[in-house]
């Protein structure tokens, strides 16, 4: 009875395991455009919820600038709902540089949404991941 169960039961993980596994390769690929040098990094960083947006980060990347363009992959993403914010940190000191809480570098969010009289929304930047491959190209 005991190796029934056993036989069952690893019958059952072999089986379900690319099931369950399916639910996390998903992937956003995001293209930022419209860098004007190759100085400093470009700062990527992936929201998973509207009270976390533009606060803290789900998973982020840094990435040398290059004024062609540049390529990032979130891998393992789960399905659901997310955001994108990034900006040029030019003089690579891991902040975005504001005069009077307003950008002076250059910055992007998912959707290329704009903030009217602050920051971009997150009703304006979310995006769903549900498709393998989610593409955001982002113009600074």
């Amino acid at each position: 009875m005991k190796t029934t169960i056993l036989v069952l039961t690893t019958l059952f993980l072999i089986f379900s395991s690319p099931v369950l596994a399916q639910n996390n390769d998903h992937s956003i690929k995001v293209t930022v455009s419209n860098i004007k040098s190759n100085e400093g990094t470009i700062e990527i960083g992936l929201y998973k919820s509207k009270e976390n947006f533009l606060r803290k980060t789900y998973k982020a990347i840094r990435i040398k600038a290059n004024k062609t363009g540049v390529h990032v992959l979130f891998e393992n993403i789960e399905p659901g709902e997310y955001a994108i914010s990034l900006y040029h940190d030019e003089d690579e000191n891991k902040k975005l540089n504001t005069f009077l809480k307003i950008p002076i570098e250059p910055y992007g969010v998912s959707n290329n949404a704009k903030g009217r009289f602050g920051p971009p929304q997150w009703e304006n930047a979310r995006f769903n991941v549900e498709d393998k491959i989610v593409v955001q190209n982002i113009r600074l």
